[in-house]
């Protein structure tokens, strides 16, 4: 991770942090996107418990809320089966250590052994936590 950062001296010649640049924040956000859609394809619990935040809000188009253990839950039991994901017209918005990411989601899925193609327009929140991003709120709505 490169790091800038600009001090200022204050009054009592002591340096304060005044600016602390990260170029390479967007590209570590997308990179843990990018981790998250794999691991919805391929789910790993290991990987799944470190990329969710504990107090993931995790929201379905149909309405549907999952937190953090519903949504490994469903990953691993294949009640959402996903079996393939694309992204696309992703933009990511950061404000220190929070990301807002927008994308659309085309996947194929074989939810209740049903085979289907869903497009969406996914928002999620992603927070950095102990040097690593961490998904902390998502919410997909449906493409007409």
């Amino acid at each position: 991770m490169l790091k800038w950062n600009i001090y200022e001296t204050t009054n009592n010649m002591t340096q304060q942090p005044l600016i602390n640049i990260n170029l390479n924040t967007e590209k570590e956000v997308a990179e843990a996107v990018e981790n998250l859609r794999k691991l919805m394809i391929y789910p790993d619990q290991i990987e799944l418990e470190a990329i969710l935040g504990n107090e993931l809000h995790y929201g379905h188009s149909d309405g549907d809320l999952e937190d953090k253990a519903t949504f490994i839950k469903s990953l691993l039991s294949k009640k959402s089966d996903f079996i393939s994901i694309s992204l696309s017209a992703q933009t990511i918005n950061l404000y220190g250590e929070t990301a807002v990411v927008r994308h659309i989601l085309e996947a194929a899925t074989y939810d209740d052994k049903i085979n289907r193609n869903i497009k969406l327009l996914i928002l999620s929140v992603w927070n950095l936590q102990n040097d690593h991003w961490e998904i902390v709120a998502r919410q997909a709505v449906r493409m007409l």
